[in-house]
């Protein structure tokens, strides 16, 4: 069992956890440089739409994995619109970016 302690995004607190200390470092890790990327883009100005943003790019990055791999399971090639390259994915971000700013 590890404990992590986290901060970030202006808040601190610590977190226990069935995993290896050094696991759950890694993926706070992850996670800030995440965050990292995600605040510098100029249209988000608070912790939590970053927060939120970080979330949602760490969802569409399982989701893709998991169809990667359902794919691969059946014996199919992946299609070449898996093959996503940075430009694909900061006019994605960008277009989750407006979406969150209409409901905010």
């Amino acid at each position: 069992m590890g404990r992590l302690h986290i901060n970030l995004l202006d808040t601190s607190f610590t977190v226990q956890a069935n995993e290896d200390e050094e696991y759950l470092k890694k993926l706070l890790g992850y996670y800030s440089r995440i965050v990292e990327d995600v605040s510098k883009i100029p249209s988000i100005k608070t912790p939590l739409q970053t927060s939120i943003l970080a979330g949602i790019m760490l969802c569409d990055e399982l989701y893709k994995e998991k169809s990667n791999v359902a794919v691969l399971k059946n014996g199919k090639s992946l299609p070449p619109e898996n093959d996503t390259n940075s430009e694909e994915l900061e006019r994605r971000t960008i277009a989750m970016i407006d979406k969150i700013n209409k409901v905010l």
